[in-house]
């Protein structure tokens, strides 16, 4: 196992500094972000030539890129065009994301495979046509319209919720955008499940446990659920930083000052420095969920050894 571990951690070396590379290359050409600095009208080229000296956007790309992969070794994620650290920037947004991807990610373990398991028992029968019915529903309504009428719904006409969250964020007022976020994912994790239990469900293994005289509530837990766990952790896994990265839309919905809003106004203002270092974040915790994940193979299934 610690080999194993090892030479996965080694695996994400040069994955981390291409995708960093390659994320680098695309925000410095996606505009120029001192014309986003003086606003409407044009800088003069004196003050151009100062503001491009200043954030070292007068050398060459893979000398900025160098640059400032040398000050993340440092802890030194740079400053943003406002002037304010981007750490700072991450200190109050990531905890405020951190907290909204649990819950998210509390919505898919708990309602989408609790829905999974069940109409994966019950293939063919209404519960299981009801279930898809409205997990294709989920998936075939986009995001931001689920939302807007959530929001619109719940926080202005029958007002159970705030329409927006409040700076602080507490847990409580995230639950409701951490189901918004949550929604598409926990549509296909229900399905991913359901598949994956109908199938196993025919397995020799699960026969043999039943022609054992084994309880069926111990077959489906501890044979059945396990094996059929695995490619559920797999897509879960896989959202964790998908989650955090992708919760632009929701952040914006309910006014959440989480990395989505971040990387957002980093993108609107040019301001290379706060979205290449939000991401360059995200990209290290994608990495980490992936190996846990593949660590988790060999709990979810004995058979599973790692050399």
């Amino acid at each position: 196992m610690g080999r194993y571990v090892i030479r996965r951690l080694l695996q994400m070396i040069p994955v981390f500094f291409g995708t960093t590379l390659l994320i680098f290359l695309m925000v410095n050409v996606m505009g120029d972000p001192v014309a986003g600095l003086c606003g409407d009208r044009q800088c003069d080229p004196a003050t151009a030539a100062q503001l491009r000296k200043e954030f070292g956007l007068d050398k060459p790309v893979w000398q900025q890129y160098l640059t400032y992969m040398g000050n993340v070794f440092t802890g030194d994620f740079g400053t943003a065009f406002n002037g304010q650290e981007v750490t700072e920037l991450m200190a109050d947004a990531f905890p405020v994301t951190i907290r909204l991807t649990l819950v998210a990610i509390f919505f898919e373990i708990v309602i989408g495979i609790t829905l999974g398991v069940v109409t994966g028992l019950r293939r063919g029968r209404p519960v299981d046509t009801g279930v898809l019915v409205l997990t294709l529903v989920v998936i075939a309504v986009p995001t931001f319209v689920t939302g807007l009428l959530v929001q619109l719904l719940l926080g202005i006409k029958w007002g159970w919720i705030d329409p927006s969250v409040s700076s602080a964020a507490p847990l409580d007022e995230l639950i409701v955008p951490g189901l918004v976020l949550a929604s598409v994912s926990l549509a296909y994790v229900t399905r991913l499940t359901r598949t994956s239990i109908a199938e196993n469900l025919r397995a020799d293994y699960v026969r043999t446990a039943k022609a054992k005289g084994l309880p069926r509530g111990r077959v489906i837990r501890r044979h059945l659920l396990r094996n059929s766990l695995i490619p559920v952790v797999t897509f879960i896994g896989t959202d964790i930083g998908a989650l955090m990265g992708g919760a632009i839309v929701t952040e914006r919905i309910f006014n959440i000052h989480g990395v989505g809003y971040q990387l957002y106004q980093g993108i609107l203002r040019q301001n290379t420095q706060t979205v290449v270092g939000f991401v360059t974040v995200l990209v290290i915790v994608f990495l980490l969920a992936n190996l846990l994940v593949d660590l988790l193979y060999a709990v979810l299934d004995p058979r599973i050894r790692y050399a």
